[in-house]
């Protein structure tokens, strides 16, 4: 049997590729690996967005082509959007690939790794699937999981100055919200608790079939309103057990009053939203092209956390993009003051090919990119930090997903508001995928340590005890 093992680099939208990638070879017969010299045939899931992913990718793919003078079969893969983006490139710069892939064109992987075992020649596949868009879906197990994210869209309409995604994802398609619901249901069936919607810009997201009713407080005639409430409120109607359901990563123009509204109504969406806002700047937001100002972005955010109680925020930021001054610097850490975000996701700007910002001047020196990004992650801690610590002696729904990475005696999953939250005391319990509540009794740099009550424990065992008892029945001893 053919083992493979698949390396990823950037963000959540390639994390999830990987997984789907994975299942398509499982699916035709391979084994997923889990070393490089144990394997037949190794992928790295590229990103495109920064340029040192880049450099991460060129330095792998030199390091295994060490790995494979020594074994000629192995064959090496880049999929991704750095293989989208640079297609032939990749194979006339890096003689050790074997077949370069694009996102769209995963679900051909099998096959072509087949012609390449047959003699064929290295290869590049890279075409956007725009007339016939395919979104690869979650197989019917699923492994105990307790989370899972499932695809609503993929591309992006947005021209943001700085983003290279337009080019490497394409425009957006939608998938059918039936489809959507589908899968969805599929998982809870198979034990998932929460699901994260993904897409480019997720909230800009339309049926194309046409098959969803208009949300309420959805304004036809306003030009940023989209179906991703009504797609949201059909999701919660269709599958009821469904615990938990997010998204990432939305636009802030598409944060409309039909999603706010959404947001109010349906008790499944936690009260957190990641909503990227890359600069505090007026100056800077336009020749970002954000389509959308400081204060707009201010207004929405106050309308949903005036609407729903104890909603919390985190963002991107994007440090040392073209012509940034100290004054425009100074306005994006006001608005993180203004805003309070709980969690900052902080870059420094590097041109990328193919993107408007290219022909902008990189006028910013490194050295003040670094100061202001350290800004950045210094105020940001400063907020997490005091948001943690009030959540000390409160009591917080969670969400089990698995054992403590760090302290395996110990459970962990997320709050309601995405906090992590470790439990202690849970050694032996069967929670994973369980809603229970503990109460929070440290605030740690970047989580939290909860404990089970006596009743959550004692209703843990229980269920342990209740799934464990032998069937009774006709033909039962």
């Amino acid at each position: 049997m053919s083992r493979f093992v698949v390396t990823t680099f950037g963000c959540q939208m390639n994390k999830h590729d990987s997984t789907r990638l994975e299942e398509v070879l499982c699916g035709s017969g391979s084994e997923l690996g889990v070393e490089h010299q144990d394997a037949d045939v190794i992928v790295l899931n590229t990103c495109s967005v920064r340029e040192k992913a880049e450099q991460k990718l060129r330095s792998e793919v030199g390091r295994l082509a060490k790995l494979k003078r020594c074994r000629p079969e192995l064959l090496l893969v880049v999929a991704g959007c750095m293989a989208q983006r640079q297609g032939e490139q990749i194979l006339k710069a890096m003689p050790a690939v074997d077949l370069v892939v694009g996102p769209d064109n995963i679900a051909e992987l099998p096959q072509l790794i087949a012609e390449l075992r047959l003699g064929g020649p290295p290869q590049v596949r890279t075409v956007f699937d725009l007339e016939q868009p395919r979104f690869l879906t979650a197989p019917t197990v699923t492994s105990g999981r307790a989370t899972a994210y499932v695809t609503v869209m993929k591309g992006c309409n947005e021209r943001c100055s700085f983003c290279i995604v337009p080019s490497t994802r394409g425009p957006e398609r939608y998938r059918p919200s039936e489809d959507i619901v589908a899968e969805i249901a599929q998982l809870v069936v198979g034990g998932v608790r929460e699901v994260t919607l993904l897409g480019q810009t997720v909230n800009s997201y339309r049926d194309p079939l046409a098959a969803l009713c208009m949300a309420p407080e959805a304004r036809a005639d306003d030009p940023d309103e989209s179906e991703f409430a009504a797609l949201l409120r059909h999701i919660c109607a269709q599958v009821p057990d469904l615990l938990r359901l997010r998204y990432t990563s939305p636009h802030p123009r598409h944060l409309t009053p039909s999603l706010i509204a959404a947001h109010r109504d349906l008790s499944i969406i936690p009260r957190h939203l990641h909503l990227p806002v890359q600069t505090g700047s007026d100056r800077m937001l336009k020749r970002m092209i954000r389509r959308h100002s400081r204060a707009e972005y201010i207004e929405r955010v106050s309308s949903l956390q005036q609407q729903v109680d104890g909603l919390t925020v985190s963002t991107d930021i994007i440090v040392g993009f073209c012509g940034e001054t100290e004054q425009d610097f100074e306005q994006t850490l006001s608005l993180m003051d203004e805003v309070g975000f709980v969690g900052v996701f902080g870059f420094k700007y590097s041109p990328r090919p193919d993107t408007p910002a290219i022909q902008l001047s990189d006028d910013v020196a490194g050295k003040d990119k670094d100061a202001r990004l350290q800004r950045v992650f210094e105020r940001s801690e400063r907020c997490m930090g005091a948001h943690l610590d009030s959540l000390v002696g409160s009591k917080q729904q969670v969400l089990i997903e698995g054992p403590s990475k760090t302290h395996p005696e110990n459970l962990s999953g997320r709050s309601g508001r995405f906090e992590i939250v470790h439990v202690a005391d849970a050694e032996g319990l069967d929670l994973i995928g369980e809603l229970v509540e503990v109460e929070i009794v440290q605030a740690y740099k970047h989580s939290l340590l909860g404990r089970l009550g006596a009743s959550e424990r004692g209703r843990a065992r229980s269920s342990k005890r209740r799934r464990s008892l032998p069937l009774v029945g006709k033909g039962a001893g």
